[in-house]
């Protein structure tokens, strides 16, 4: 009933798609994130710069019970903090007070009060977020390996069987599915590298970015090192410094932009693959029960790639608008950004949508090799290109010219470009035999030696 009353389709009709998303993206996993940091933050202050000791602070601490509170998180701690939310009309100071309680419950009451100390919010939000980031970016990689991967078993298994091009649409030089699927795998490779050197970045520098308050509680403490010292070790993010109240969001900004064109040639990917179905040059294995037509009893339609097509669509102009509107805020901060970070997780949603049911659709089809000979069978003008570029080479008049008035938009026949190849005065008689030996199916050029080279430097690396 839950998914039923779902407004949007991402915990909804493909909840089975996006769960995993939910304890990262999710307004508990937020809060869960928010309690992390503000939690390991307390516990930098009093075990790392030892604050107070700083005041002389007469004070015998066992910590042991802030570690458990740091690794014991569950819903029932998400509810309470919108509880506590529902009388502070603020999030953020929710969670603080959520953690104020749990520490007088557990005989923390003393350091109670170093809960967010010199933080503004951005603070805890923006290494949150980086926090959520950066395991997003974990799971959109891991998928996209297995698509990758999947891709590359396709394209060993047919990277020897000859297929027409078309290129605008139209017949153009033959190549394989194996080729053809290569093509996808390295553009996808080289956007996962994009993605796993992008380090997520994170800011606790406080109010507008100048350690003010830090500065007026501790002048004695490197502020500018101990924040990136807290960044880099307590939560595994990159520290940058020059900044306003907010992250300019130049990490989350790059990610977004790569995983854009991920999504455009997955888009591409698709479209590729319904138009080859349509072809008949794959064939859909039919799961019985499944309907594809309302209407139309025998349809079996290409649904998983349209789905993924669809889905990478609406991915795209949302991460197109958040990796431009999150580096962009009015003075020292505004909060319109707020309300688009908690997009955050739709973005992931519809993406992960997107390559998941690209996967489906790839385990469910085969190729249709006939399919493929008939093509090439049928359009022997094919050889129209090898036939021209030969008849350059020993000095034919006009080559391309004879070609395109023996083959533009007209069907010959193989005795047809026989007849032509008897014609040709400067060829030699072994080079007219090597043509007259030629067919579509065997006019592969490397495509075969393509697919065994993008293995081959996949090994060296």
């Amino acid at each position: 009933m839950k998914q039923v009353l779902s407004i949007t389709p991402i915990d909804g009709r493909y909840a089975r798609l996006t769960g995993v998303l939910s304890n990262i993206f999710s307004e508990s996993g937020l809060i869960h994130h928010r309690i992390h940091v503000e939690l390991k933050w307390l516990k930098f202050l009093i075990t790392d710069l030892k604050v107070h000791e700083l005041i002389k602070a007469d004070q015998t601490l066992d910590l042991s019970g802030l570690d458990v509170f740091i690794n014991d998180f569950n819903e029932d701690y998400a509810l309470r903090v919108k509880e506590i939310e529902s009388r502070t009309n603020h999030d953020v100071k929710a969670v603080e007070y959520f953690i104020k309680e749990k520490l007088d419950a557990t005989g923390l009451a003393p350091i109670r009060e170093w809960v967010h100390f010199a933080c503004t919010s951005e603070d805890i939000n923006n290494t949150s977020y980086g926090l959520m980031l950066k395991k997003g970016k974990d799971l959109v990689v891991e998928l996209l390996k297995t698509f990758v991967a999947e891709i590359e078993k396709k394209a060993l298994l047919y990277k020897s069987i000859p297929m027409m091009s078309r290129t605008h649409g139209q017949p153009a030089t033959p190549t394989t599915p194996g080729k053809e699927f290569i093509n996808f795998a390295w553009r996808l490779n080289q956007e996962i590298q994009v993605l796993e050197n992008t380090v997520i970045q994170a800011k606790i520098n406080g109010a507008t970015g100048n350690y003010n308050a830090h500065v007026f509680a501790f002048p004695e403490i490197d502020w500018m090192a101990a924040s990136e010292r807290f960044i880099r070790d307590y939560l595994g993010l990159e520290p940058i410094l020059y900044t306003t109240q907010i992250n300019p969001n130049t990490a989350l900004s790059r990610m977004l932009h790569a995983m854009v064109r991920v999504a455009a040639v997955m888009i591409d990917f698709d479209r590729d693959m319904w138009g080859y179905i349509s072809f008949g040059y794959f064939n859909q294995r039919v799961k019985e029960g499944e309907t594809g037509s309302s209407t139309m009893p025998h349809k079996v339609n290409p649904i998983d790639f349209e789905n993924s097509e669809g889905n990478m669509g609406l991915a795209i102009s949302m991460m197109e608008h958040l990796s431009v509107k999150l580096q962009k805020s009015r003075f020292q901060r505004d909060l319109s950004d707020s309300t688009v970070l908690r997009s955050l997780g739709t973005v992931f949603g519809y993406f992960t949508i997107g390559i998941k049911n690209a996967i489906k659709g790839l385990s469910k089809v085969d190729l249709n090799q006939q399919a493929l000979e008939k093509d090439l069978d049928n359009n022997p003008e094919l050889l129209a290109e090898p036939f021209q570029t030969v008849m350059r080479v020993y000095g034919e008049d006009n080559p391309y010219e004879q070609l395109k008035d023996l083959t533009r938009g007209r069907k010959i026949q193989k005795e047809d470009l026989a007849r032509f190849v008897d014609g040709l005065e400067k060829v030699p008689p072994e080079v007219k035999e090597r043509m007259r030996a030629l067919s579509p199916q065997t006019y592969l050029g490397l495509a075969e030696s393509l697919v065994d080279r993008y293995f081959e430097e996949k090994l060296k690396k």
